[in-house]
C-alpha cells in the first residue's frame, strides 16, 4: 500500500471505525486477560513450580513487588501521555510538518493515547493486589478516598476520567461535530497537568534527581509547545481576516471624475454634441 492509500481514522467508514475500537478492545482485554490467568494459575497446584520460578528470578514473595508494578506502570503511562500530548499540539501547529507523512499522524496520535491507558489501568488495578498499602475498589474509583495522600490520588483519579473522556471522542468525531470535538481536546491540556501534579506529589519516586528531570523536561516541552500552538492559531486569524478584507468587493464610485470614468463611450459623445 503506498502512501496515497492510507485513510486516517476519522475520514474513514462506520464499519471501519467499529472494526478498530473492537480490535483494540480485544488487544486490551487480552492483556487483562493474561494477566488474570496468570494470578489464577499461581493459586494451582500447577503453579507453585511456576510461583517458586518467579520467586526466584523477580524476588516475587516479596512483599513490595506490586508496589513496584504499579509504579512503574504509572512512569511508563506519564511518559506516553506526555508523548499523545506532544503530538496532539505539534500536529496542528505544524512544527514537525515536513518530516511526517501526514496519514500516519491522527492514527499514531490515538494509539499512544489508548496505549497510556492501558499502562494507566494497569497502574490501577495492581493496587488492588499490593500487600504493602491495598485499595479497595471504592477508594480506586471514586477521588479523594485514597488512605495514602488522598488529595493527590484523587487529582490523578480525575485527570485519568478526562483523558479517558478526551480519548473516546476520537470515536465520535463525526456524531459530535469538529467544535465540541476541539472544546473537548482542549481538556486533555488539563488531564496532563492533573497527571503531572498527581506523580510528583503522590509519586513515591518524585524526590529522586531522575524523576525531577523527567517531570520538569516534559512540563517545559509542553509548556513550549502550548505557547507555540496558540501563537500559531492567532498568526491564523490575522491571515484569515486580511484575505477577508481583500476579498470585499470594491465600492461603487462616488466622486465625479469616477462617475464619468463609467459612462460608455456613445452617450459620452451625446454629451459633448449637446454641450456644442
Amino acid at each position: 500500500m503506498n502512501d496515497k492509500q492510507i485513510i486516517p481514522i476519522h475520514e474513514r467508514g462506520t464499519r471501519q471505525v467499529l472494526a478498530m475500537i473492537f480490535l483494540e478492545g480485544l488487544a486490551v482485554f487480552g492483556v487483562l486477560v493474561l494477566l488474570v490467568t496468570g494470578l489464577v494459575l499461581l493459586l494451582t497446584p500447577a503453579g507453585s513450580w511456576l510461583a517458586t520460578s518467579l520467586n526466584w528470578l523477580f524476588a516475587a514473595d516479596s512483599q513490595q513487588l506490586w508496589w513496584y508494578v504499579t509504579r512503574s506502570a504509572g512512569i511508563i503511562a506519564y511518559l506516553l501521555l506526555w508523548l499523545s500530548t506532544v503530538w496532539g499540539l505539534a500536529v496542528p501547529s505544524k512544527i514537525i510538518a515536513p518530516l511526517l507523512d501526514g496519514g500516519y499522524t491522527f492514527d499514531f496520535h490515538q494509539f499512544i493515547s489508548l496505549l497510556s491507558i492501558a499502562f494507566a489501568l494497569l497502574h490501577i488495578l495492581v493496587l488492588t493486589l499490593d500487600r504493602y498499602l491495598p485499595y479497595s475498589t471504592l477508594q480506586i474509583l471514586v477521588p479523594f478516598l485514597s488512605p495514602y495522600r488522598p488529595l493527590w490520588v484523587g487529582i490523578g483519579v480525575i485527570s485519568f476520567y478526562t483523558i479517558a473522556l478526551v480519548t473516546i471522542t476520537f470515536y465520535l468525531r463525526k456524531q459530535i461535530g469538529m467544535s465540541a470535538f476541539r472544546a473537548i481536546h482542549v481538556l486533555s491540556l488539563l488531564g496532563y497537568l492533573g497527571v503531572t501534579l498527581h506523580g510528583l506529589y503522590a509519586g513515591t519516586d518524585s524526590p529522586l534527581l531522575a524523576m525531577q528531570l523527567i517531570y520538569r523536561g516534559t512540563g517545559l516541552t509542553v509548556i513550549f509547545l502550548t505557547v507555540y500552538w496558540l501563537a500559531f492559531k492567532y498568526m491564523l486569524r490575522q491571515e484569515e481576516k486580511k484575505t477577508i478584507g481583500q476579498a470585499k468587493p470594491a465600492s461603487k464610485p462616488t466622486s465625479k471624475s469616477a462617475v464619468k470614468a463609467h459612462i460608455p463611450a456613445h452617450q459620452a459623445a451625446n454629451q459633448r454634441r449637446k454641450t456644442r
